[in-house]
């Protein structure tokens, strides 16, 4: 079940909803938590009885290091927690990439073939796995005290505004807001204008987008002429982004109509300047789960060499990589985007800085367009051939192109470098501003149903309605 379906949308949130806010305040977190079971146990029938153990088995582990003066009983419970949920992620998302990897060495040297029955991936088995880590690793380091309550533990990890896409949260973010949490008419109404606005992201232009750029990375890459490429490509940049940011968004409201203050997992990367900007805006949530439990515990900045620093900074994005997916392109997307922040920390930085704003955006989101043809295209050889014939100069289009897929292409252009500018920056302040007087209400409410309207029409009327980050 996803936020964008019919099934979701007519039936799933609306009896939530109507739940959640008759029920009196003690019944809120197990009302929730009921419906996230539910929720999760809609796509992963299997899986959600592995989520309730290793969450049963995490929340007794850390309430019991918690209370363990010894550091190295802290530390081995600690390194059980860990080696538990790792260990999950590993066998569920990466031992059919280790097999077929081990089997290909084999070939090679005359070896048999090790048989293996692939594995299928459960629905947000990465965001559910940081989040678990984040809170055995934060209560080591005794930033925040454990959850006395399992079930308040089961909710932070399940909650199903984000449990599928995230944004990931850290616990200290979180923990707070699970017990002592304001719920107000503003936040319910707000949070409905960016659940909204997320889900008309995902429907009206990331949707356009997918469809065209499926249809020509399905084609013959060898023929593809240059400006088909290029559609392409361009297709699916914007369509990840739209696709991404609006679940984010969605997940954002859905929290807010809660009382729950989600992190901005978003904002607006399509503007940055340099590829190290580009990660301060892009999938925030992912970078400073990144920084905060990979780069510092690595030696961060702190490190005595220059070297040591690079180094750092390359295996936290190969791992980056790797988290996405369990193929070398992915492997390669990482450290694509590694090399990049080394450049900049050796020296691009200061000639960004030189040849100004501009150049500098068209240079960086040129960098980011080429790197998503391996986030795309999973074998390596097809997404170098896509590259290759990106840069063929042959523009003699194989396809036509239709007027609504250049208007939902301009839209995408439009809403993804529009705060580039002084004047959307301030429409953007406007529309996410924390208290709206009542004339502002009546106008997004009018405009909020209205998109929701088209929303809803578009998702029954199309058979097209796939979302990018499920198989993270």
């Amino acid at each position: 079940m996803i936020f964008s379906s019919s099934l979701f949308l007519l039936y799933f949130l609306p009896i939530f909803l109507l739940t959640y806010f008759l029920v009196p305040k003690k019944l809120k977190n197990i009302t929730i938590l009921l419906f996230s079971i539910f929720f999760y146990s809609w796509g992963a029938p299997k899986f959600i009885f592995v989520i309730l153990g290793t969450t049963f088995l995490d929340f007794h582990l850390v309430k019991l290091m918690d209370k363990t003066k010894n550091e190295i009983h802290r530390k081995l419970m600690l390194t059980l927690s860990l080696s538990v949920n790792l260990g999950l992620l590993f066998y569920f998302k990466y031992s059919n990439f280790f097999i077929e990897n081990v089997n290909q060495a084999l070939s090679v040297y005359g070896g048999g073939e090790i048989h293996w029955t692939k594995l299928v991936l459960p629905i947000g088995i990465s965001f559910y796995t940081f989040e678990t880590i984040t809170y055995v690793v934060d209560v080591y380091r005794r930033i925040h005290k454990p959850l006395n309550n399992f079930w308040d533990y089961q909710l932070y990890i399940i909650l199903f505004p984000k449990l599928i896409a995230g944004p990931i949260i850290r616990y200290h973010d979180l923990a707070d807001q699970i017990t002592n949490r304001q719920e107000n008419a503003d936040n319910r109404l707000t949070g409905f204008y960016r659940f909204v606005l997320g889900l008309s992201k995902k429907v009206i232009i990331a949707n356009v987008m997918g469809e065209q750029a499926d249809k020509i990375f399905a084609m013959n890459i060898a023929e593809l002429d240059t400006y088909t490429a290029w559609i392409g490509i361009i297709s699916y940049t914007f369509q990840i982004y739209f696709d991404f940011s609006g679940y984010s968004d969605m997940a954002l409201g859905l929290g807010k109509m809660m009382g729950f203050k989600f992190p901005e997992n978003f904002n607006n990367p399509y503007i940055s300047q340099s590829i190290t900007e580009f990660w301060k805006r892009w999938h925030i949530s992912l970078g400073n789960w990144m920084r905060s439990y990979l780069y510092i515990p690595l030696g961060g900045n702190r490190v005595n060499s220059k070297s040591r620093l690079y180094i750092n900074l390359w295996l936290v994005f190969l791992a980056s990589g790797l988290w996405h997916g369990a193929s070398w392109s992915f492997v390669l997307w990482g450290a694509y985007h590694g090399i990049f922040l080394v450049l900049e920390r050796a020296f691009l930085l200061k000639v960004y800085e030189k040849i100004g704003k501009f150049p500098s955006t068209v240079i960086t989101f040129f960098f980011v367009v080429i790197g998503w043809v391996f986030f795309r295209i999973e074998n390596l050889s097809d997404g170098f051939l896509f590259v290759k014939r990106m840069f063929a100069f042959d523009f003699v289009p194989n396809i036509y192109f239709g007027t609504q897929y250049f208007t939902i292409l301009v839209l995408a252009i439009i809403f993804s470098f529009f705060v580039y500018f002084k004047f959307g920056q301030k429409i953007q302040d406007l529309i996410y501003h924390k208290e709206y007087p009542l004339s502002r209400h009546l106008l997004f409410s009018t405009l909020t149903l209205l998109l929701l309207l088209i929303s809803v029409s578009t998702i029954t009327s199309s058979g097209f309605n796939p979302f990018i980050y499920f198989r993270f």
